[in-house]
């Protein structure tokens, strides 16, 4: 039994370690990724976070990889930020902020999402995404509605496809206030009166 016991504290640390230089390398690539786009030296992520490439490579074999784990940990972030926001004490508060931090999110990571598009086994992922999105959005909106603030003839699809196509209509906007302007047009009519037919 003492034998048993012995092997455990050995491999711990072993799995701890690996587990510290993946974590370390998805912020380290964030930041490397952020400043030079998602073509940047995979080299130069590996040196940032203190291990050689060996490791980068043992974690994540190609580019694709590095950057499906690097978006799925912003979506991941986004959507516990939902989370956080669900117990606030506005529910319009709730679905406003987190609006904006998805609009942040989608204008910052059109790189990288564009970059996976070309990669096959990505694909998968994308949609998973989307879904989490998607599920964010209506647990916000869902509560906004109960509420008797948010118009109930939204949907979550009508908010996160309006929010994205803000993101690629900016894209190359000079105005920098034109994104928020543009959420807070959406936002006004989220909570307007629903449009009755003549």
């Amino acid at each position: 039994m003492t034998g048993t016991h012995g092997h455990v504290p050995a491999r711990r640390p072993r799995r701890t370690d690996a587990q510290l230089n993946r974590e370390r390398l998805i912020a380290t690539a964030q930041e490397v990724f952020a400043e030079a786009g998602p073509e940047a030296s995979l080299n130069e992520v590996a040196r940032r976070a203190g291990v050689g490439p060996g490791t980068l490579y043992r974690h994540f074999p190609n580019r694709p990889a590095l950057l499906t784990a690097v978006l799925r940990d912003r979506i991941e972030t986004l959507c516990e930020l939902a989370g956080v926001l669900s117990s606030s004490e506005s529910a319009d508060d709730a679905l406003a902020q987190w609006l904006r931090a998805f609009l942040v999110h989608a204008r910052g990571n059109q790189g990288l999402g564009g970059a996976l598009m070309v990669e096959e086994e990505p694909v998968a992922l994308g949609l998973d995404c989307h879904r989490l999105i998607l599920d964010a959005a209506a647990d916000l909106l869902a509560q906004a509605q109960r509420r008797g603030t948010a118009r109930a003839d939204l949907t979550a699809d009508d908010l996160v496809q309006l929010v994205v196509g803000i993101a690629l209509s900016t894209a190359r906007s000079h105005g920098a206030d034109q994104p928020d302007r543009l959420l807070t047009l959406v936002l006004d009519a989220t909570y307007g009166t629903p449009l009755q037919s003549e």
